[in-house]
């Protein structure tokens, strides 16, 4: 099994969602970070049904660097509580697991 993860947000913004991108890559947290949208979310928030644009933004990354992916999603997010989801990834082509743990901070520093 892969130790490759997703971590996936959505946010406000187009520009919230590239900042958050722009922050994951540059600080080696995630090798890329794709940003989609936008989409109409429904969602129940303190008793009421809301709808609203959003943007996605999936994080390509280790199962090791989840916690400091997660740190700076609430640090830079505006949302009380935002999503943050992970996904792992069972298979992945060698290649592409190679240039991935090469772009991100060894989880051991």
């Amino acid at each position: 099994m892969s130790d490759i993860i997703q971590i996936r947000t959505t946010t406000d913004s187009q520009q919230a969602a590239m900042s958050i991108a722009q922050d994951l890559v540059a600080t080696r947290f995630a090798a890329c970070v794709q940003v989609s949208g936008p989409v109409t979310s429904v969602y129940r928030w303190e008793g009421d049904i809301e709808t609203n644009t959003e943007w996605i933004c999936t994080a390509k990354t280790t199962r090791q660097l989840y916690a400091r992916v997660e740190q700076r999603i609430r640090i830079l997010h505006s949302y009380d509580e935002p999503e943050i989801l992970a996904v792992e990834i069972s298979q992945a082509s060698a290649g592409y697991q190679k240039w991935l743990r090469d772009q991100v901070v060894d989880s051991n520093e």
